[in-house]
């Protein structure tokens, strides 16, 4: 296809992509796999040069792989992980054309027109961006040609062989529509474009013939290079050095109304947010500043950085000023209600200002879990990474104390009538019962060797509302909480 030159496209396959971006971390000498559970079974996800060699195949069960090479090493896979590093890959490619996308989740497609006589040709320009991969550690293939469907089969079947001469299978089809090809006698690109059309049209459908065209290029195929992420950062340079509290959150104030005008416009909110502060002399103050909760509102953001800001040497002064939203976090816009009188928010930001001293990960609360059983009837989790639970409905009040259950001296299978807690002498006024609760059987748990308990809300004439339990299989009385 020509528009005034000729496309030319490049194809990067690395055929061991996760394993090899594994062993560049962690480098080990002989046969290694990634796995990754798949169902019920834990399966080979990647694999490196030397088990191939020992006849593993991907997808094979990793216990078969093990019995086959019982010196095997492996690590779980992280697909995350891959894509991300891929993505890493995708911006360092966009040094040698500006058009760089992804092929897939192990590969990268280059349209390099009127880029490759920058560094050469375009022989020279793939030798270099090959060796350097290699030289980082990355098995590759490289393929070229002038459609993306005729680089992609090279880079995986065959570089230097023409594209009539390659297998069906190179043309990006379904294994099942390459068996079909297979069982008629068609075995390469060639005899499949010199088959009559519309036969394989009626029994392959029409993406056969869309493959088989874009590849040989008598159909457009588009090439959309990936779009950089947002950057939430923002600068503010200073004519004059300033070093007062009041000054620097002036210029906070400014640098805020910027940053989140650019969160609003991709309706994201920031989690954690850095200001950077460099004074005269080189030096660089920063203030982190964690978010219980996603904010791209500048008055409330603000006054959260002031406790930060006081505390900063701003020695002979500041002349720069940086923010940045570190961690971003989806934040669509919302309905706000006319009649509505709470203000979440509010909780939100009594949680930011106790977890800038104390740390958010120390500002927990409780939330339900689903267990009978009373000391497991509930969880602790940082109350700025959970929302509030609503599942704490039970059919029997439970106390707002909860304790070990604490031993008494008494005999019998009712509440007794007088009885010693922590020194005091108790005398029983009401008693409300049984509820019998039953131990989870399929977990082991030792508080609950003694079987079943009978729980009993007791409330003493000396104004004490205590939770008492008899076990039955093994008689005893114990004090387990207090109601209010």
């Amino acid at each position: 296809m020509f528009d005034g030159t000729q496309r030319r496209i490049v194809s990067l396959w690395f055929p061991r992509f996760a394993s090899d971006r594994v062993l560049r971390a962690h480098p080990q000498e002989g046969p290694f796999v990634l796995t990754l559970q798949q169902g019920n079974a834990n399966r080979v996800h990647c694999l490196n040069e030397a088990a191939q060699a020992r006849g593993l195949q991907r997808g094979m069960a990793f216990a078969d792989a093990r019995a086959f090479c019982p010196d095997l090493s492996s690590r779980p896979a992280d697909p995350a992980e891959d894509q991300r590093f891929l993505a890493l890959l995708r911006r360092w490619a966009t040094r040698w054309c500006p058009w760089v996308g992804f092929e897939g989740p192990d590969g990268l497609v280059l349209d390099i027109t009127g880029s490759a006589h920058l560094f050469g040709g375009e022989a020279a320009m793939i030798a270099s961006l090959t060796a350097r991969l290699t030289r980082a550690g990355l098995a590759v293939e490289a393929g070229t040609g002038g459609t993306r469907g005729a680089a992609w089969a090279r880079a995986r079947y065959g570089a230097g062989g023409p594209l009539d001469s390659l297998p069906i299978a190179a043309l990006r089809l379904d294994p099942e529509t390459v068996t079909g090809l297979q069982r008629m006698g068609l075995r390469s690109i060639g005899q499949v474009a010199a088959s009559p059309r519309a036969p394989l049209a009626r029994r392959f459908g029409a993406e056969l013939l869309l493959r088989l065209d874009q590849a040989l290029g008598t159909r457009p195929e588009q090439i959309s290079p990936e779009a950089e992420p947002p950057h939430y950062a923002v600068r503010l340079t200073l004519p004059e050095p300033i070093g007062r509290t009041a000054d620097v959150m002036a210029g906070t104030a400014r640098l805020l109304e910027r940053l989140c005008g650019k969160l609003t416009d991709h309706q994201t909110g920031a989690r954690v947010l850095c200001l950077s502060l460099r004074r005269v002399d080189g030096d660089f103050r920063a203030v982190e500043l964690r978010l219980a909760r996603p904010l791209r509102d500048p008055a409330r953001i603000l006054p959260l950085f002031e406790r930060g800001v006081d505390e900063v040497d701003a020695g002979f002064g500041i002349d720069q000023m940086r923010l940045e939203a570190v961690t971003v976090e989806p934040l669509p816009v919302e309905q706000i209600a006319q009649t509505g009188t709470r203000d979440p928010g509010r909780l939100d930001d009594l949680i930011t200002r106790i977890g800038t001293r104390i740390g958010l990960e120390n500002v927990i609360r409780y939330l339900p879990a689903d267990s009978h059983i009373p000391e497991q009837a509930f969880t602790i989790a940082p109350a700025a990474f959970s929302s509030p639970g609503n599942g704490w409905a039970s059919p029997r009040p439970r106390p707002v104390w909860l304790f070990p259950p604490e031993p008494l001296a008494v005999t019998g299978p009712r509440p007794p009538r007088q009885f010693v807690w922590r020194r005091m002498t108790l005398t029983t006024g009401r008693a409300t019962g049984p509820e019998r609760i039953s131990p989870e059987w399929w977990l082991i748990d030792e508080a609950w060797q003694s079987g079943m308990r009978d729980y009993w809300q007791v409330e003493t004439v000396q104004g004490r509302r205590l939770w008492l339990f008899y076990t039955p299989q093994n008689p005893g009385w114990f004090v387990q909480g207090e109601f209010a």
